[in-house]
């Protein structure tokens, strides 16, 4: 059984830049493939960034490619999302999921809000 727990979302102004975390426990995930998803609100959760398990292998939504970065320290259990040049179209809930195969993912976390301002 794997716990994943989200946090760093928040209220940041259109251009701004946030930091998601997502620290696993349980057991360790470092053979899993891990990723970020988001809801935003009415709409379906829709995939947004997978790492490999080392870390050389990612992938990115065409809506969020050239702005995020997916990355992992396998040492502490954690994946990061870094987001820079927010968009108001990025407001969602975003998701930690693994181990991620395609659109679906064994363990999700709870979410994080992240509300982007024009």
């Amino acid at each position: 059984q794997v716990q994943l727990v989200e946090s760093g979302g928040g209220l940041v102004q259109a251009g701004g830049s946030l930091r998601l975390s997502c620290a696993a426990s349980g057991r360790t995930v470092g053979t899993y493939a891990m990723g970020w998803f988001r809801q935003a609100p009415g709409k379906d959760r829709e995939f947004v960034a997978v790492i490999g398990w080392s870390g050389g292998y990612t992938d990115y939504t065409e809506a969020v490619k050239g702005r995020f970065t997916i990355s992992r320290e396998n040492a502490k259990n954690t994946v990061y999302l870094q987001m820079n040049s927010l968009k108001p179209e990025d407001t969602a809930i975003y998701y930690c999921a693994a181990p991620v195969r395609g659109t679906s993912a064994d363990y999700w976390g709870q979410g994080t809000q992240v509300t982007v301002s024009s």
